[in-house]
C-alpha cells in the first residue's frame, strides 16, 4: 500500500532499549512512560484533515511499538513503507534525541522522500532543525492542518516553489527559506482536535490496530481527550503553552476556541465507541461565561455515561461545580497547584488566590459530587527553596483536615523536569525569574535527555536550588507524602512499602551514577550496563502509586458491534471523500488560505 503521508512518533531517546537511563519521576504524573510514547493530538487532526481531501495518511507510534515489543525492528518497519512524505513530531522537547535520530534512519532508508517536522519545539528550533541534512521542511505554528495540505499538494505536483506557503521553513539544495509565520487561525471549528474519527477509521482502513495506539496500556486504560483551545489566557512563567509563549513562538495573540457545539459533538462521538473518561484539556472558563453556559446546557442533554475530567487554572466557586453536577453524572477535577506558597503562586501565575480559596474550591467540588480530585505540587518553580518545596506536604495535611479527610482528593508531587519549556517566560528571561539555563540550543537538549540519570538531564538550576537540591527535595517531598498517605489511610501498607523502596533505591542509584560518571569514559558504559535491569524497575511510577492517577473505567468499550459500526461509517465517509476529489482532481490543488480568517478556500 502506498501512502501520501506517514506520521511517525519517536521515543524520547531513540535507543532507550540499549542504554541505562534513570528517568526517575519525570513522567510519573503523565499517562505515558519515561519513553514519552504518547504522541501529540495534533497528529490525528492533521491526518483527519488531509484525508477529507482524499489523501492517505497513516500514524505509526514508533515509540510505543518499541516499548510494547523489545524485538520490534524499527528499520524493517520503516523500510517497507511507501509514501510521498514522512512527518515527525517534535512538540515536546524531551523528544529532541529520538525525533532527530529517527529522521536520520528514515532518510538513510528513503533518501529521496522528504521529511517534515512540526510541533511547538520544532517551531522554536526551526532554524537548527533545517540545518540537519536529513530534514527537508519544518512546519511552524500551532495550527498546521491546512498548511500541510498546501505542502502535500506541492509535493504531489512535483512543484519545488515553497515560498508561498505560510509558516514553512524549507530547504532546496543549498537554498534555505524561512517563510513568515502569518497563518494563525482565530477559531478551530473546521478541524477535529483530536481527530478520533480518523483514528477509528484508520484501524479498519489500514488493517493495523497497533501502529496508532496512543500509549502503552491504552487498550487496558483508554483515556480520551478533547482540546478546547489553542493558545492560553494564563501566563504561567514556566509553561511553553502560556500566553506569552504562544505570542513569542506562534504569533498567537488571542485564544482560538472550539465551539461548545463542536466539543459536544466530539463527546457524543467518543461515547459511541468508549466508556472511558474524557479529559477536557484547558480550563473551560477561558472561553467566558456564555461559552461555559452553552457547553453545560448542551452536555446536560446527552445524558452521558462517560466520566468527564475538568482542568482548573484558578479558583472556582460553588456555583460552577453545581453547574457541572447538574450536567454530567460523573466528573473529576485536575488542579496543578504547584506550591502552598501564596506569593509564589501569584508570581508564577497559577491558582493566584489565597490558600483559604484553594480549600474552598476543593470543598465545593466535593460537596457537588466530584468523584476524584488530582492535586499536583511541583519542585523547581520560580522563587522556591528546598524548604518551601518540602513544606508542600504540610499543606497537603492542612487540606486533608480542612476537607474532612475526604479520600477523593489525591495528592502528587513531581519535579519540573527534565527541561524548562522553550518560549516560556522563564526560558526567555532566566535572569529575571531566577533561573540558570544549562541548555540553550536544540543540540544541548538532545545531549541532555540521553544522560544516564534525570539529575543530569535537568536543563536548569534556580537561584535557590541546584540540581542536587531539586533531586533531593523531590525525593524528600515524595517520602513525606508517602508517610502522609499511609498515616491517613490513603494508601495501603503494601503500596507504601513499594513506593518507599523505589525512592530509597532511586536515591542510591543517583549516587551510584554520579560515581560512575566520575570514572574514565572508557569504563562508564560497562558500569552503566550492569545497572540497566535494576534501573528499569524504577522507571515506572517511581514516587507515586501506579494506579493513583487513573480514573475508574466501568467498561472500556461500548461493545464490538458499536465499535465496528462507527468504523464502517467512517470508512464510508472516506469513500465519499475519495470519490469527491477523484471527480474534481484539480480542486484540492487550488486550495488556498485566507490568513485573516484561517479558512480554506477552493
Amino acid at each position: 500500500m502506498r501512502y501520501d503521508l506517514v506520521l511517525l512518533h519517536a521515543p524520547s531517546v531513540y535507543d532507550f532499549r540499549e542504554n541505562s537511563l534513570l528517568a526517575g519521576p519525570i513522567s510519573d504524573v503523565v499517562p505515558s512512560s519515561p519513553v514519552f510514547e504518547m504522541y501529540p493530538i495534533g497528529l490525528t487532526s492533521i491526518a483527519d484533515y488531509l484525508e477529507r481531501y482524499g489523501l492517505r495518511v497513516k500514524i505509526i507510534n514508533i515509540a510505543n511499538r518499541m516499548l510494547m515489543n523489545p524485538h520490534f525492528d524499527v528499520e524493517k518497519k520503516l523500510k517497507s513503507i511507501k509514501t510521498r512524505a514522512f512527518g515527525i513530531d517534535l512538540h515536546w522537547l524531551p523528544h529532541a534525541h529520538g525525533s532527530i535520530e529517527l529522521a536520520k534512519i528514515v532518510k538513510l532508508l528513503h533518501p529521496d522522500t522528504p521529511i517534515i517536522f512540526g510541533g511547538l519545539s520544532a517551531t522554536y528550533y526551526h532554524k537548527e532543525l533545517i540545518d540537519y541534512p536529513f530534514i527537508d521542511f519544518v512546519m511552524r505554528g500551532d495550527s498546521t492542518e491546512k498548511l500541510m495540505l498546501l505542502l502535500m499538494n506541492k509535493l504531489e505536483m512535483g512543484t519545488t516553489y515553497y515560498a508561498d506557503i505560510p509558516n514553512l521553513t524549507w530547504r532546496k539544495g543549498d537554498e534555505v527559506g524561512y517563510n513568515p509565520l502569518t497563518y494563525v487561525p482565530k477559531d478551530l471549528d473546521d478541524i477535529d482536535v483530536p481527530g478520533y474519527r480518523y483514528t477509528i477509521r484508520s484501524v479498519f482502513k489500514y488493517k493495523n490496530f497497533l501502529d496508532p495506539l496512543p500509549y502503552n496500556g491504552w487498550l487496558q486504560y483508554p483515556n480520551t481527550a478533547l482540546l478546547t483551545a489553542r493558545g492560553c489566557t494564563q501566563n504561567c512563567l514556566i509553561c511553553g503553552g502560556s500566553r506569552e509563549a504562544y505570542e513569542q513562538n506562534c504569533r498567537r495573540h488571542s485564544l482560538a476556541l472550539r465551539s461548545p457545539a463542536k466539543l459536544i459533538s466530539d463527546i457524543q462521538f467518543i461515547s459511541r465507541f468508549s466508556r472511558a473518561p474524557i479529559f477536557i484539556l484547558h480550563d473551560l472558563r477561558q472561553g467566558g461565561r456564555e461559552y461555559v453556559d452553552e457547553f453545560f446546557q448542551r452536555l446536560k442533554k446527552l445524558h452521558l455515561k462517560n466520566e468527564i475530567v475538568f482542568e482548573l487554572f484558578q479558583y472556582a466557586d460553588e456555583a460552577y461545580f453545581k453547574q457541572i453536577e447538574e450536567s454530567v453524572p460523573n466528573y473529576s477535577v485536575e488542579i496543578t497547584l504547584e506550591t502552598h506558597d501564596e506569593k509564589i503562586r501569584e508570581y508564577n501565575g497559577k491558582f493566584s488566590c489565597t490558600n483559604a480559596k484553594v480549600i474552598e474550591t476543593l470543598n465545593s467540588a466535593l460537596k457537588h459530587s466530584c468523584k476524584k480530585i488530582d492535586l499536583f505540587f511541583m519542585v523547581g518553580i520560580p522563587g522556591q527553596t528546598p524548604q518551601s518545596a518540602v513544606e508542600n506536604i504540610d499543606f497537603c495535611e492542612t487540606i486533608h483536615l480542612a476537607c474532612s479527610k475526604d479520600p477523593r482528593i489525591y495528592y502528587f508531587v513531581a519535579p519540573l523536569a527534565p527541561f524548562l519549556d522553550p518560549a516560556s517566560p522563564a526560558f526567555e528571561h532566566p535572569e529575571i525569574y531566577g533561573y540558570k539555563k544549562l541548555c540553550h540550543t536544540l543540540e544541548d537538549h538532545r545531549k541532555a535527555i540521553a544522560q544516564p540519570s534525570w539529575k543530569h538531564m535537568l536543563s536548569y538550576e534556580t537561584k535557590n536550588m541546584t540540581r542536587n537540591d531539586i533531586v533531593n527535595s523531590t525525593y524528600e517531598s515524595a517520602e513525606r507524602l508517602n508517610d502522609f498517605k499511609l498515616t491517613y489511610g490513603l494508601i495501603d501498607h503494601d503500596s507504601y512499602e513499594d513506593i518507599k523502596w523505589k525512592i530509597e533505591k532511586s536515591k542510591e542509584y543517583i549516587r551510584e551514577i554520579d560515581r560512575i560518571l566520575a570514572l574514565p569514559e572508557a569504563e562508564q558504559a560497562k558500569a552503566l550496563a550492569e545497572l540497566r535491569k535494576e534501573i528499569e524497575q524504577l522507571n515506572s511510577y517511581s514516587i507515586c502509586g501506579k494506579n493513583e492517577l487513573k480514573w475508574e473505567v466501568q467498561k472500556n468499550y461500548a461493545n464490538f458491534y458499536s465499535l465496528a459500526l462507527v468504523g464502517l461509517e467512517q470508512l464510508y465517509q472516506d469513500y465519499v471523500n475519495k470519490i469527491k476529489y477523484l471527480l474534481r482532481p484539480k480542486q484540492r490543488q487550488q486550495f488556498t488560505l485566507d490568513p485573516e480568517q484561517g479558512k480554506g478556500k477552493l
